[in-house]
């Protein structure tokens, strides 16, 4: 059996480079292994718009060991994503945000346990209080899951704080597809939440029932991983804050 799993499992690629360097250019400041620009699945040069992000990127590359972990390199991941296929489809991407929006996370309320709705209302509050006085979008709360339609001013304003630049805007996306809020990933590109807060208020009710029965330690692996990508995310923001 074990010769099986090791026969149809996947082929780790062993590390075939020395020294991670970053280098200046047109595409901005590139990743270079062992003075070789590095390319994307897409064959794009992986590259960032600062030298900071560049070096954040390198740093990934300089830790891999023996074998290239790709689970161990979220922001390359990340970053290959919007290189690829964020500069391609903006709009595209822009309306997928949107969508999350119209139907946040932060907008629907448990009205059964009582002690779970506290905690919503604890840490989802201030984040729709600083979405309405920062950004103008004063949304409906709804109890449950079933639909509420949101007003338009409120979509609109919210529309009208997404990045244009495919590196803020490919990083907000992932912010809103690992949250299931793109009120939380707008909180977070502003400076008003740290990557910690925000990974919390997206996870009330997994933490609430962890508090009820217990840990799940399969699913807390699973959660990991989505946090370091989640991270990646929030260190793009970061790096490139709104402006």
């Amino acid at each position: 059996m074990q010769a099986v799993r090791r026969a149809v499992g996947p082929v780790r690629r062993r590390r075939f480079y020395q020294t991670v360097t970053i280098a200046p250019g047109e595409s901005g400041y590139a990743v270079e292994l062992d003075g070789k620009g590095v390319h994307t699945p897409g064959r794009r040069l992986l590259a960032a718009p600062t030298a900071d992000l560049a070096a954040d990127l390198a740093r990934e590359w300089a830790n891999q060991g023996e074998h290239i972990e790709p689970a161990d390199m979220p922001l390359t991941r990340l970053a290959t994503t919007i290189i690829d296929g964020v500069a391609a489809a903006r709009e595209e991407v822009a309306a997928e945000i949107r969508k999350y929006i119209a139907s946040d996370l932060l907008l629907y309320r448990a009205e059964l346990p009582s002690g779970l709705h506290a905690r919503q209302a604890q840490l989802w509050d201030p984040i729709l209080a600083w979405v309405r006085d920062r950004l103008g979008a004063d949304f409906k709360l709804a109890g449950g899951v079933i639909h509420v339609a949101q007003p338009a001013a409120a979509l609109s304003a919210a529309a009208a704080a997404l990045p244009q630049d495919e590196w803020r805007l490919g990083a907000l996306h992932a912010a809103t597809t690992l949250t299931g809020s793109g009120l939380i990933a707008l909180a977070l590109l502003h400076g008003a939440l740290s990557a910690q807060q925000g990974w919390q208020a997206a996870h009330v009710e997994e933490d609430w029932n962890i508090d009820q029965w217990g840990r799940d330690e399969i699913a807390l692996r699973r959660r990991a991983g989505r946090f370091a990508e989640f991270q990646a995310a929030a260190l793009v923001l970061r790096a490139l804050p709104d402006r």
